[in-house]
């Protein structure tokens, strides 16, 4: 898919970033073409939204560890519609200077983006080490956004717990997992 020669791999959601309670129209527009930017405050942050298990990729480079959606996508490749997993996904890990431009390009001015525990810490243990490739690319992700004025909203968990707490302690099933 391609928006005026920009590939649009990595915008998986488009979202709207918003305090609902600053929101209020005068009026609700009779005609959906009067609806448009102008219609919201000055302030409403309008952004694209992903999970890193859902765009990342890079399954296997980085230093990142495998997740439990690693294992269950390939364990169980019927259990999704196109039998896919987060190998290579949308390729962000590669490709999110390009995808940074891309959400420049629709005046997007918010990304909310999900940090990998596994890409992080992939024993899902501090005492077991950080992966310093793994913050090194959520940094210059950040950056990146700041650079170009989209502001990062950071989920730190999103449903991809390291596979390695998940055989320890059953994963949330057990409070140790804490």
């Amino acid at each position: 898919m391609a928006f005026q020669g920009f590939s649009l791999h990595g915008l998986l959601f488009l979202a709207l970033f918003i305090s609902w309670t600053e929101l209020s129209f005068a009026e609700v527009p009779k005609n959906i073409s009067n609806f448009n930017r102008k219609s919201f405050p000055e302030n409403f942050i309008f952004g694209a939204a992903s999970a890193a298990y859902q765009y990342e990729g890079a399954a296997f480079e980085g230093g990142r560890g495998p997740s439990i959606w690693d294992t269950f996508s390939r364990k169980y490749p019927n259990k999704i519609a196109d039998h896919s997993n987060g190998d290579v996904a949308d390729d962000f890990y590669h490709r999110y200077k390009e995808d940074i431009q891309t959400m420049k390009v629709l005046g997007l001015n918010g990304f909310r983006l999900s940090i990998s525990w596994s890409r992080v810490i992939p024993s899902g243990k501090l005492s077991k080490g950080v992966n310093k490739e793994g913050i090194a690319f959520y940094n210059n992700l950040i950056d990146e956004l700041l650079a170009n004025g989209i502001t990062p909203f950071v989920t730190i968990f999103h449903w991809d717990v390291p596979q390695a707490l998940e055989d320890e302690y059953g994963g949330f099933l057990s409070t140790n997992i804490v």
